[in-house]
Formats: C-alpha cells, structure tokens, sequence
C-alpha cells in the first residue's frame, strides 16, 4: 500500500527539496504550485468536484470513473485518451481537478504541463502515473501539477487526494515525496560544491511581507491569488517573488514551496498593512 502525504498549511513540516522537509503527516487525512474556483457549468451539480480523466488506457479510465462515481461531492465531467484531448477538455468542460497520465503517444502528459501553465481555467492538476521516473516527476511539479499519484495507491487515496488538491493543497505520496527529497538535496549539494553564492544567502531573514508571499506560494496560490489575498498588485507579487529567489537561492516555485516547508514558513498571516 502506498501512504499518500499531505502537506497542509498549518503544519510546520519538512516537506522534501529546498524546503520540503518538515513534518507530513501521513495520508489518513494527506498536499506552484498556483489556483480558483470556476462558475458552475451548464448542467453541473452545485458543489461537486468537476474531475477530468486523461489515459490512454480505457481499462484505467473506466476504473477511475467508477470509483468516483461512488463519491457524492465528486463528478466526472469528461475523459481523454490523449494530451490534446487533454487540452480540449480543459478549455470545453474547465474541470476543478484533472487526472493526467504522463505516458502517452503524441502529446505526453508533461507537455500537456506545459501548454496550461497559463490555463485561464486554472484547473488543477494531479499526475496519475505508472512512472517511476523521478526527473519527471520533479519536471511535472515545477510545471504547476499539485500532485503525484502512482497508479497502485489505494483506491481511497486517490480519492483524498482530489479533495485535497481541489481545496488548495499539495499532494505527494510517499514515493514521491522521497524522490522529490532525493533530488533537491543532491541539487544542494551541486550547488554547495560548485561554491554558488546562492547557498550563502539561503537563510538570509525574508522580510514580513516576503514571508507571507512564500507561505501562499507553498499553499498552491497563483501569483493573482496571492494579489488579491495581499491587497496589492500582481506586479508586485512578481517583483517580491523575485527579490526572494534570489535572496534564499532557489530558481522556481517548487523550490521555494520546499524552502518554506524546511523553514517553517506555512503559517504566515497575510498582513495587508506590510509594506
């Protein structure tokens, strides 16, 4: 059995990767990266979790579909073979949560990734995957994806990790979790050897305001998000973002999220009066 982990923005944890290290609780309850809510669809249950299928197996996504369909809060609104049907159903049906292979022919999940990044739906992503590729696992999150899930985790947890990634948070089960540690830690390491200034200033104090941008970053929140939450501009939030990758020697979202984790930085407070 695979225990799924959830990093939630309460609990101080160690999350993997350049701050992913802190304390994750295990997955009887389990956690950009960037996300909102969109209006209900024609014909659309109020309140239920709209979820995508994307595999190219029918066996994988008929499974996937009947397990769901046993959840009340949850529905499947469409299914794809393939990373342009990918893209098609997230611009038609603008599921909440779409489950998204990483191995298929033609577009693969990863460029799927990609190609929504600025998805103006901004529905969130899990990679539902049989891979055991740690790079692409890492590649997919720096990507915006907001969970891993391998293909042999319990029925249940994939089930929890829906609800908890449509509700903001991040998703990793343990597998993940521990490449995803694997892989930054020897990244510090490089960067550590190679003499980079960056590892000098990686425990640089961050400022309130810089404190309270990572916590939302760490959470899931898109750049707009955070804005709004903030009271300030999104050029702002771009300009901050900036000012702390620098500052704390991390180069994307992701490893900053797992900075925050390693530091203790989920439980900032927004301050609309810090500078």
């Amino acid at each position: 059995m695979t225990d799924g982990m959830i990093l939630k923005p309460e609990v101080v944890a160690e999350r993997a990767l350049t701050g992913r290290t802190s304390s994750l609780a295990p997955a009887e309850e389990p956690h950009d990266l960037d996300s909102t809510q969109q209006p209900e669809e024609a014909g659309a249950q109020p309140g239920k979790i709209r979820v995508g299928i994307v595999d190219d197996h029918p066996i994988v996504r008929l499974g996937l579909r009947k397990l769901l369909e046993l959840e009340g809060d949850i529905e499947v609104v469409g299914e794809s073979e393939n990373g342009r049907q990918a893209l098609e159903l997230v611009e038609d049906m603008h599921p909440d949560v779409l489950l998204l292979d990483l191995k298929m022919p033609g577009m693969d999940g990863l460029t799927v990734l990609q190609t929504l990044q600025h998805n103006p739906h901004q529905t969130r992503i899990i990679v539902f995957t049989a891979s055991q590729d740690e790079n692409e696992w890492g590649e997919a999150m720096k990507l915006g994806c907001l969970g891993i899930v391998v293909k042999e985790t319990q029925p249940e947890l994939i089930v929890k990790s829906i609800r908890k990634v449509h509700s903001g948070e991040i998703w990793l089960d343990s597998q993940a979790t521990a490449a995803l540690m694997r892989q930054q830690f020897a990244a510090a390491r490089d960067t550590t050897s190679r003499g980079n200034r960056k590892g000098s200033r990686q425990h640089s104090l961050l400022s309130n305001r810089q404190r309270e941008i990572v916590a939302l970053v760490a959470q899931g929140n898109r750049n707009k998000e955070i804005a709004e939450k903030l009271f300030i501009s999104e050029q702002t939030v771009k300009n901050h973002l900036q000012n702390i990758f620098d500052r704390v020697g991390v180069s994307d979202r992701l490893e900053l999220a797992l900075y925050a984790i390693h530091n203790g930085l989920l439980q900032a407070k927004p301050d609309p009066h810090a500078a």
